[in-house]
């Protein structure tokens, strides 16, 4: 699910974006929206919020780094 870009969310999700990948590198960066999604819809604005979609996007960064050398 690639996630919206509706106003509404927070500005980070534009970061978890993945078409613009290649094949392997889309497959591992849409599980990590897939969460980052989810985390948007269903946990309400705040601070731990903000702070649990930055520390996915350090973790979908570093898994895609990671998936460069397969």
């Amino acid at each position: 699910m690639e996630p919206s870009n509706s106003t509404s969310e927070s500005p980070i999700m534009r970061y978890f974006t993945f078409a613009h990948l290649p094949g392997k590198l889309q497959e591992v960066s849409a599980n990590f929206a897939n969460v980052a999604a989810y985390v948007e819809k269903t946990l309400p604005n705040g601070a731990e919020k903000s702070t649990a979609l930055r520390k996915l996007l350090e973790a979908k960064d570093a898994a895609v780094r990671a998936a460069l050398d397969l």
